[in-house]
């Protein structure tokens, strides 16, 4: 079974900083698009952050600037740098792989950032 090992969420106050980070263990074939999604209560997924295997990249415009997504192809990882943190980035953030056609998930890491 595909699995996504995320890690780095948390509690941070309004202007600090966080880093996910996101593992695609074992041998992977064909991965496009890996990036960052993330889900508040009562809202749908919405794009954070994704990069290409060339290394485009593309931000929500909510996070540009502030945010920077990195991946490594080699070892299958995908890390977002989250600075200047603001309350309304609380959410669930979900790690994604586009492998081919099929789309991977992670389980979801907490982000919580209090003013």
């Amino acid at each position: 079974q595909v699995q996504l090992v995320e890690s780095g969420g948390g509690l941070v106050q309004a202007g600090e900083s966080l880093r996910l980070s996101c593992a695609a263990p074992g041998s992977w074939f064909g991965i496009r698009n890996m990036g960052w999604y993330r889900q508040a209560p009562g809202t749908q997924r919405e794009l954070v952050a994704t990069i290409t295997s060339g290394g485009g990249t593309d931000y929500a415009d909510s996070v540009k600037g502030r945010f920077t997504i990195s991946r490594n192809n080699a070892k299958n990882t995908v890390d977002l740098q989250m600075n200047s943190l603001k309350p309304e980035d609380t959410s669930v953030y979900y790690c994604h792989v586009l492998q081919f056609n099929s789309h991977y998930w992670g389980q979801g890491t907490q982000v919580t950032v209090s003013s």
